[in-house]
């Protein structure tokens, strides 16, 4: 879509949090100079493992900008964090990937009784893999377990990891199953011929929520110039992993793994998930409510939170005239 930037904003000095996911990889693409806008370009770019992570850094004041899951986004803004969403990442991504036995009793039966069946033929729980209580995918998971299956979830032994060590779980087997955002999925099914997607992000939640694009409110007020043009980047990053993204493959791979996976595993995970992503955070809102209702029940997230003083649709607003 993009050659080269024709705008480079005068940013100010931000600090940007990241996580190595393909959720985050609209931030890849601007990094990358695949925009008309750079916004990040001179930023100073902190990694995690998992949005918890961030959420931590953002109420310590060490973040100015951040991709991360909704989760986290609202459990930095219930603690007093100044933030607020300016645009979607993506939703109804992910799912449950199964290694090994699990996949099986789940190809061959209802996935109502599969962790059962699993259990009497094994003698021991199955291990499912997901990000710290929190997060998108955690929550995702405990509400398919609880209102979907309507199983006990302590009939399963949850483990909680970064991203980089919940992949490593499903390559050893360490773990039997896991719901952790794109690349994992593809690269543990690319790498382990009986490993499958059990299980559709959809299905789990229906109209999941993603990751979003967080600014301080800080930062909005002294230089709403600047988050402009990180929106406006953040709408051409999408256009351009929607119907390109071949093109956009070479600058997700530098921060996705390092640089060290192989470029197809980097464009086969980019077309796995290339229907999920959206810059629009309006399709995020609804059922951010319906996630925030869920994790005050569950005692994740403290408080009913206002989902309107979190999101900030202006900027987007403004892309789509």
């Amino acid at each position: 879509m993009f050659s080269c930037a024709i705008t480079a904003h005068s940013a100010p000095k931000v600090v940007v949090g990241y996580m190595p996911i393909m959720a985050d990889a609209q931030a890849f693409v601007i990094l990358g100079g695949q925009t008309r806008h750079t916004p990040l370009a001179g930023a100073k770019l902190v990694e995690f493992q998992d949005g918890p992570d961030i959420a931590r850094a953002i109420l310590a004041g060490q973040v100015d900008v951040a991709y991360l899951g909704v989760g986290p986004a609202m459990v930095a803004r219930a603690k007093g964090a100044d933030i607020r969403v300016v645009a979607a990442d993506d939703v109804a991504s992910g799912g449950l990937v199964a290694v090994g036995d699990l996949a099986h009793y789940f190809e061959t039966g209802d996935a109502r009784t599969a962790f059962a069946r699993f259990t009497r033929d094994k003698g021991r729980k199955p291990v499912i893999a997901t990000f710290p209580r929190g997060s998108v995918p955690e929550a995702v998971l405990q509400y398919w377990l609880r209102k979907v299956l309507e199983v006990d979830p302590a009939s399963v032994n949850i483990i909680h990891q970064g991203v980089a060590q919940a992949r490593q779980s499903l390559l050893t087997g360490a773990a039997d199953a896991g719901v952790v955002p794109e690349p994992v999925n593809t690269i543990v099914t690319m790498r382990r011929p009986d490993a499958r997607v059990v299980v559709g992000g959809m299905t789990m939640f229906p109209n999941q929520p993603g990751a979003v694009l967080v600014v301080s409110e800080k930062l909005i007020r002294r230089d709403p110039a600047y988050v402009r043009s990180l929106v406006a980047a953040q709408v051409d990053a999408t256009a351009l992993l929607l119907d390109h993204p071949e093109q956009a493959a070479p600058a997700v791979r530098k921060y996705v793994g390092g640089g060290r996976l192989p470029l197809n595993v980097i464009l086969q995970s980019l077309e796995n998930t290339q229907a999920s992503f959206t810059a629009d955070p309006h399709q995020e809102i609804e059922s951010t409510g319906r996630l925030r209702d869920f994790m005050v029940d569950q005692g994740t997230l403290a408080g009913q939170l206002d989902i309107d003083a979190l999101f900030d649709t202006r900027f987007y607003d403004r892309q789509s005239k």
